[in-house]
């Protein structure tokens, strides 16, 4: 599987969320790429977000109003994916302001991780750790417990 994740604002490359964002990179199989874009307005993140979408990728918006599932029911979902021939996720990250309504209504799924606001550099690394952890869950790995 290849995942793009796209993110407004830019991750300082010592920062500790770097750090924690490169550990889950490395853990991972899955072929796994972000591409960062300055905070600018509204309308020009949404067109950085929408223009670096992949052809053919599935696109999973993390926005407050999206969804609220467990890891296994994304894993679930992603996995569907798979087995319909789909090869490539992308997961969008907004900026301060969030995205705008063009931009949800590209996604596939709109993901909550929940009602708590989050640092964008902090949101990373928790994607990034349940990228992983989709992973281990569809490989049948016990890093994932219930």
């Amino acid at each position: 599987m290849k995942v793009t994740i796209l993110a407004i604002g830019k991750c300082k490359k010592s920062s500790p969320e770097a750090l924690l964002i490169g550990e889950y990179l490395k853990r991972s199989s899955w072929q796994i790429t972000i591409k960062e874009q300055d905070n600018a307005t509204q309308q020009a993140e949404a067109k950085f977000l929408t223009q670096n979408i992949p052809h053919g990728a599935k696109v999973i918006v993390l926005d407050e109003r999206g969804e609220n599932i467990k890891s296994t029911e994304l894993a679930a979902q992603i996995a569907n994916w798979q087995l319909n021939g789909i090869s490539e996720l992308c997961f969008l990250i907004g900026g301060a302001d969030g995205h705008l309504q063009s931009t949800r209504d590209r996604a596939d799924l709109v993901l909550s991780f929940g009602k708590l606001t989050l640092p964008h550099m902090l949101m990373r690394v928790v994607l990034t750790e349940q990228i992983y952890r989709l992973q281990t869950i569809i490989a049948g790995h016990p890093y994932h417990r219930e």
